[in-house]
């Protein structure tokens, strides 16, 4: 999964290289689950950079072919190989001043779905779905949805239209980093994906819009605390350790609520635990579910779900086959779709 080698650095005249750490050589349900969060990750910090650059990115990650989807600034790729299809959608750019419209764009508007999500927000979806919609439509392999900061926003929407539109494939699984809420209430309830938000210490976007204003986070959130290590907190416990990392931010001279909002930051501390994993199933030691990193708090209170007469019908558990942890899917991480 994880290769450190020379070729997988990508680097451009003029630009700061990165380097690509996952390495697919198969089915990704077969990842285990911090395999995944660090795929994930790094093909939606991909996302960020240019076409070009983007391909031999992705083909290093194990991933040949890619579709790159572009209107107005809304942007999102689609990276495909023999096994699975990914949509990433890129996150914000200060210098597009079509993100930063969406982001400042805090109003809700009715969803396509259910429920109201944020205007701005919509607004990046709408320019691009017609064209992913179309790419959907014939996909048959399994389908999966990824993205940092506006582009997690992103996913959660188009995602969450995926799983309830008349488009056959259904996603496996959402992952977004450092993402802001999107909906209110009633669309976190309906769109209920099998979602994993991962949230890095002090980042300020998770926190925007503000509660107030009836924005919710929707998904199981993956808290990465001021050392950089994945795991479960506490609300307390989550308070007490954003305001030390916020003190040990500024003894660096830095202010964490930005500095910890870089997908660069995630992928740091999910590289970390990846390789501890490494070490811990070379001695014969079992992979953690996403559940053992997931909190159990939720911002949303549930209310009574309805089939609509426009929307796709739910499936439940009962009649979506789990697959085996054989096959390297948890079948502890399914839950009742909605």
């Amino acid at each position: 999964m994880i290769e450190e080698t020379v070729n997988n650095l990508i680097s451009d005249p003029g630009e700061v290289p990165f380097v690509v750490h996952s390495k697919v050589r198969g089915p990704i349900r077969d990842l285990t689950f911090l395999q995944r969060a660090l795929l994930f990750a790094e093909l939606s910090m991909i996302a960020y950079n240019d076409e070009d650059e983007a391909r031999r990115a992705a083909k290093v990650a194990g991933f040949d072919d890619v579709t790159f989807y572009d209107r107005d600034g809304s942007q999102a790729y689609r990276f495909r190989n023999d096994f699975d299809c990914v949509i990433a959608c890129r996150g914000t750019e200060p210098n597009e001043w079509n993100d930063i419209q969406a982001d400042a764009n805090a109003a809700s508007v009715v969803a396509e779905t259910i429920g109201k999500v944020h205007r701005g927000f919509k607004r990046e979806v709408d320019d691009l779905w017609p064209m992913i919609e179309t790419a959907l439509m014939s996909n048959e392999q399994p389908l999966w949805f990824c993205g940092h900061s506006l582009g997690g926003a992103m996913a959660t929407i188009c995602s969450g239209r995926c799983f309830l539109s008349h488009i056959p494939s259904n996603p496996e699984q959402l992952y977004t980093y450092g993402s802001p809420r999107v909906g209110d209430n009633r669309y976190v309830n309906y769109v209920a994906l099998d979602h994993f938000r991962f949230v890095n210490n002090n980042d300020i976007v998770t926190r925007v819009p503000p509660l107030l204003l009836g924005y919710r986070h929707c998904g199981s959130e993956v808290y990465i605390d001021r050392h950089g290590r994945l795991g479960k907190l506490n609300m307390l416990m989550r308070r007490r350790d954003r305001w030390w990392g916020f003190i040990h931010g500024l003894r660096r001279w830095k202010i964490d609520h930005f500095s910890d909002h870089s997908i660069h930051n995630y992928i740091a501390a999910i590289l970390d635990a990846v390789q501890a994993e490494q070490v811990e199933l070379g001695g014969g030691g079992v992979a953690k579910t996403g559940a053992e990193y997931a909190g159990d708090e939720r911002e949303y209170t549930e209310e009574e779900r309805v089939d609509l007469p426009h929307l796709k019908p739910r499936m439940t558990t009962f009649e979506k086959q789990p697959k085996s942890s054989e096959d390297g899917f948890d079948t502890n991480e399914m839950r009742v779709q909605g």
